[in-house]
């Protein structure tokens, strides 16, 4: 029986919670912080470009969109402040070298493979990215190392956040 559950990216927390129950469920002992794969030269270029490409950096990179990508390397993937409101809340862009610090790599497969995320974050790309592509991805984020303090926290639709945010419309109806 497969189950999808739904996260909210900036919720740190909650996303660990998952991370140990998935590998507990799957009877995976993980490896955690401090026992990563080493990275070679050729998966670190392939992360760097797969990292740019996705637009990783375009939302947990404070800056990198305004800066048009010239952020230095040391402060990639940090997280970001500014919030995404919908009808679904206000979500937060997770800070994944915090998050990642604290996962094995089996655990961010599995975990890329299964869970939805709330918007913005496009969870279904990661469902089609090769699993060598998502070991990479994990590879070099533990590489860069545990830095910054985690994203805000997830706002219900109900309440108004205290960070800056981007208004995101009701979605029209789709036709067929």
């Amino acid at each position: 029986m497969r189950m999808t559950q739904t996260i909210q990216t900036s919720t740190l927390c909650l996303l660990l919670i998952t991370a140990v129950a998935t590998a507990a469920a799957a009877g995976d002992k993980g490896r955690t912080s401090g026992q990563a794969t080493p990275l070679d030269k050729k998966t670190e270029d392939r992360a760097r470009y797969i990292i740019k490409i996705a637009g990783c950096n375009d939302c947990h990179t404070t800056g990198y969109a305004e800066a048009a990508g010239r952020i230095p390397e040391k402060d990639w993937l940090k997280g970001d402040t500014m919030g995404w409101r919908g009808p679904w809340g206000t979500t937060y862009a997770s800070n994944l070298r915090l998050y990642f610090h604290n996962l094995s790599e089996e655990q961010w497969v599995r975990i890329a493979r299964s869970v939805e995320f709330r918007p913005p974050m496009p969870w279904f790309v990661l469902r089609e990215m090769k699993e060598q592509d998502l070991r990479a991805i994990y590879r070099f984020i533990r590489h860069l190392g545990p830095a910054g303090e985690p994203a805000p926290t997830y706002v219900s639709p109900d309440q108004e956040p205290r960070q800056p945010f981007i208004l995101f419309p009701s979605s029209p109806e789709i036709s067929q």
